[in-house]
């Protein structure tokens, strides 16, 4: 399970390299490029961004402070992942994807002088524009957060314990009634 991780975010990592290498060579140039639309409904299209701040550029030129906090959040889900390996594929996959998608933008901050290329930019409604790596880490995020408010099981486990006793007390109760 843990290999399987490992080769995942080596995958992730490399898909996301790739797709920005292709975005500074081919899209940096023409500035956008069209990609999805149907009729004069524009849905995606390719910009070339570079973005100095983390999710609508918050933290704008701020580099190393986002360095150091992808960097422990990527250790943080890197032992949490180790940590954790045998009790869930779930679990492994969300965490796997926030690594990778951890990873594919730290590159960016240290190799392109703290700036993360971004492409996707939604014009179905007014959005940022953002790229693979951070797909990565929103959907983990959001799966993340599913395993722990519905998948966990020791809160299944805790829930289950509860149920027991509730009733075997309430069955004292009606014993001394």
């Amino acid at each position: 399970m843990l290999i399987a991780a490992i080769i995942g975010i080596v995958l992730l990592v490399g898909a996301d390299q790739l797709i920005k290498w292709w975005a500074v060579t081919e899209l940096q140039p023409v500035g956008t490029k069209p990609f999805l639309h149907i009729g004069d409904l524009k849905i995606l299209d390719l910009t070339y961004l570079e973005n100095d701040g983390a999710v609508f550029s918050s933290f704008s030129g701020m580099r190393w402070f986002l360095v150091a906090v992808t960097a422990v959040m990527i250790l943080a889900c890197t032992y949490w992942l180790f940590r954790n390996r045998k009790h869930s594929k779930f679990l492994t996959l969300c965490l796997t994807l926030i690594i990778a998608g951890g990873i594919g933008n730290l590159i960016d901050r240290l190799f392109r002088g703290g700036r993360v290329v971004d492409y996707l930019n939604v014009k179905l409604f007014h959005f940022a524009v953002f790229n693979f790596a951070d797909c990565c880490v929103v959907i983990g995020v959001i799966l993340f957060a599913c395993y722990l408010f519905f998948l966990d099981p020791r809160q299944a486990k805790g829930k289950n314990e509860a149920q027991p006793s509730e009733v075997s007390s309430a069955s004292e109760d009606s014993k001394d009634a």
